[in-house]
């Protein structure tokens, strides 16, 4: 979330716009961001199919139910990537288009309240 906010506060920002120096050095911040965001994905559905297969095997089929849209998610967003077949799910240029980027900012919004109602959940 904090990502796409840094994008976002770096995309409104008119200042230095006709300063080449400062395209430069923003294209880099937002390859930067994109990176560390490509390097989360996998993680984060390994994590969430782990956690699905445990609720599975320990027979927890209210908290499998729960959990299983979200995995269906995960892997439809996982195999519909970008059609070059390559491994990038956030791309400098596109996610600066300003609908992708409210699209990614909604669903962390959304990812993060799921996951911190699991966390209760899980606890209780």
């Amino acid at each position: 979330i904090i990502a796409f906010d840094e994008l976002r506060t770096d995309f409104k920002n008119p200042i230095d716009q006709g300063n080449p120096a400062r395209a430069r050095e923003r294209l880099k911040n937002i390859e930067r961001i994109c990176c560390l965001l490509r390097k989360l994905v996998v993680p984060e559905y390994s994590i969430h199919g782990l956690f699905c297969l445990m609720f599975l095997c320990a027979a927890e089929w209210v908290t499998l139910g729960l959990n299983i849209p979200l995995l269906f998610y995960h892997l439809w967003r996982y195999f519909h990537r970008p059609a070059d077949g390559s491994e990038v799910m956030y791309d400098a240029v596109s996610i600066m288009n300003a609908d992708i980027l409210n699209y990614c900012q909604k669903e962390s919004w959304c990812k993060l309240a799921f996951y911190l109602l699991s966390f209760f959940y899980y606890l209780y």
